[in-house]
């Protein structure tokens, strides 16, 4: 059935075309260098910088998968944002420097003058696989939303959202990321908050009536075990979420991008303890909008246990198209669309400075053509990329498990073992470019194996769980640097990055 009224496809349209136009209107001017098309000049301000790390965050999969999380298993998976008062200063402090040091293009860079070229190419490649699989999952996080509200087929919003998406990533540069992240951040964090408003009014006693009832139905506990296999506990918000923060702080493209685009080491860091103080504002918002529709239904009736919906991920477009009144359908469906193109059109961009820089020039030992021969082939990488993504996104909704833990196993299985790369390379000295590459192979063979046990693919029936999602990430990375270490033998190659 069609939710939307003509209100609503007039506010998504004018939306939608708005994103364009503040992208185009950011690309305007040359570009001149592959410098200013994939690092903005190297000049952004470190509040700008704050903001679009802050945006590239939070998915149209955060936007639907959060409150879905919550609404179905509590408060628990929440409390891992604690773990970026952990991520936040490692990174700032022992290894953005290490980015600064020599002015990289890539955060893969690093691992060339430590170990060697397959180093580097092997880190980029894991880097590309894995943001390729996950662009896909956010690009059908909002095409799961509009088919729900409008009835459009998967197909049709799919393959609409990726193309405008990838227009204006393509002609304006990581300048056009960054401008229209800010924008989309203000939407995607107003709706979010008319849903929370809008609900609480609808629950008897307001905000006090919903805290009694998620309190007393135990939304809000945590257990306090450090058990591998449970699949949401306390050692695994503050030790395991740790890690996985770091890999998307630390060692992913999207992220150290947005640092090199800053004019300085310290703006650098001053964007991140920006967004430090900024992640527990938007998290709280987006998982407690979790515990206020928990609370909503619990009063009208779960339409997961009616068959309204068939899946959890469905619980906030369904209460926005069923509770708003016209127009504001419209609204919050933008909103989910803002967050994923803010993270869409971020991931395209760094795919393509990613196999330019890594592999394209590094590989041919030239920077081929002029300046605007090289932005031309930078900008067929991020349609190519963009292609590619939307065709994937099809095969996300066939992954078991919920949104939130698709990604975050997604990180575990291939950022486990990336980040292990980049500790042997930054903070050992024993390790050699041999030992290194063996780990990372014995890391990400050995979680995948994991995985899939765990998945019955090995067995005749689905054993237990051995270990949760959110575990993945550290036993990836541990498992890499104890092969990677156990495997090197002679000297390492010396370098001051070590």
């Amino acid at each position: 059935m069609n939710h939307f009224s003509w209100i609503d496809y007039t506010i998504f349209g004018v939306y939608l075309a708005i994103s364009v136009g503040v992208g185009l209107f950011a690309a305007r001017g040359p570009k001149t260098s592959l410098g200013e098309y994939f690092l903005a000049g190297r000049g952004m301000n470190s509040v700008l910088v704050a903001m679009s790390i802050l945006a590239a965050l939070f998915s149209g999969i955060s936007y639907l998968a959060g409150p879905a999380e919550v609404y179905r298993n509590g408060f628990g998976f929440a409390y891992a944002m604690l773990a970026f008062f952990i991520a936040t200063p490692f990174t700032a402090i022992w290894m953005l420097p290490k980015f600064y040091q020599s002015r990289y293009f890539t955060a893969y860079q690093i691992l060339e003058e430590r170990f060697s070229l397959s180093a580097r190419l092997l880190a980029s490649g894991l880097f590309i696989f894995r943001v390729v699989l996950w662009l896909a999952a956010a690009t059908y996080a909002p095409a799961l939303a509009l088919e729900k509200v409008t009835g459009l087929p998967l197909w049709v919003t799919i393959l609409s959202f990726g193309a405008i998406t990838t227009t204006y990533t393509a002609l304006g540069g990581m300048r056009a990321v960054i401008w229209t992240d800010l924008m989309q951040l203000c939407v995607l964090f107003g709706g979010q908050l008319i849903i929370v408003i809008v609900a609480l009014g609808k629950i008897p006693g307001g905000f006090g009536g919903m805290w009694e009832t998620v309190v007393a139905d135990g939304r809000m506990d945590l257990s306090l075990s450090f058990s591998l296999s449970e699949r949401v506990n306390l050692g695994g918000v503050l030790i395991a979420a740790g890690f996985l923060h770091l890999v998307q702080m630390a060692t992913d493209q999207v992220s150290v991008q947005r640092y090199l685009t800053a004019g300085s080491l310290k703006d650098s860091q001053r964007s991140l303890w920006i967004k430090l103080w900024s992640v527990p504002v938007v998290l709280a918002l987006f998982y407690g909008t979790g515990l206020v529709l928990y609370a909503f239904y619990k009063v009208h009736g779960d339409p997961i246990a009616a068959g309204l919906i068939e899946k959890p991920d469905q619980i906030l477009p369904y209460f926005v198209v069923t509770q708003l009144p016209a127009g504001l359908p419209g609204l919050l469906i933008a909103a989910i669309y803002a967050a994923s193109m803010s993270v869409i059109s971020s991931g395209l961009n760094s795919l393509a400075s990613a196999t330019v820089v890594d592999f394209q020039q590094r590989l041919s030992g030239v920077k081929d053509g002029s300046a605007s021969t090289q932005v031309s082939n930078a900008r067929r990488i991020t349609v190519g990329y963009g292609i590619l993504v939307m065709l994937l996104a099809f095969a996300v909704a066939k992954m078991p498990g919920n949104l939130v833990e698709s990604v975050n196993t997604i990180i575990g299985l291939i950022g486990g073992p990336l980040l292990g790369l980049f500790f042997l390379g930054m903070f050992t000295k024993r390790a050699t470019t041999r030992g290194a590459l063996t780990g990372c192979f014995a890391g990400f063979v050995g979680i995948l194996s994991l995985y899939l046990y765990q998945n019955g693919i090995f067995t005749a029936q689905k054993p237990e769980q051995l270990v949760s999602f959110l575990w993945f990430t550290l036993l990836g990375c541990l498992l890499t640097m104890i092969v990677g270490l156990a495997c090197s033998r002679g000297p390492a190659k010396e370098h001051a990055s070590a």
